[in-house]
């Protein structure tokens, strides 16, 4: 829960960057429900299969009658991949702060070359 609080409390910032938070996760409903209404604001799909962590390369673990491991991804205009993160374990998951960071230097360096290219 500590990581969505993270991504929430930054929610505000990222509209502000035209950008938008989704979650899904292999909970039941109810154990989604639960953790949304501990203050989260943005959408959490919930029953997400090992068939849909293949369909994004995400890993299965088997423990704890099974669930995926973080598979977090960057997604710019028109849904191209600007980032992704695989975790096997607790440890590598892709912070609220350094998508902020990300879409900043990529918009940065996307205005930079539209300056050159109208000069």
């Amino acid at each position: 829960m500590r990581q969505l609080a993270a991504w929430e409390e930054k929610k505000a910032e990222l509209e502000g960057m035209e950008a938008t938070i989704y979650a899904v996760s292999c909970d039941t409903l109810e154990q989604a429900t639960e953790v949304v209404g501990k203050g989260l604001t943005f959408p959490v799909a919930y029953g997400a299969t090992s068939e849909d962590g293949d369909k994004i390369g995400g890993w299965w673990s088997d423990d704890h009658d099974g669930y995926i491991q973080p598979s977090e991804f960057l997604l710019g205009r028109g849904g191209v991949v600007l980032g992704a993160m695989y975790a096997s374990g607790p440890v590598g998951r892709m912070g609220a702060d350094e998508a902020v960071r990300a879409i900043t230097n990529r918009e940065r360096r996307r205005l930079e070359q539209e300056a050159e290219r109208g000069s």
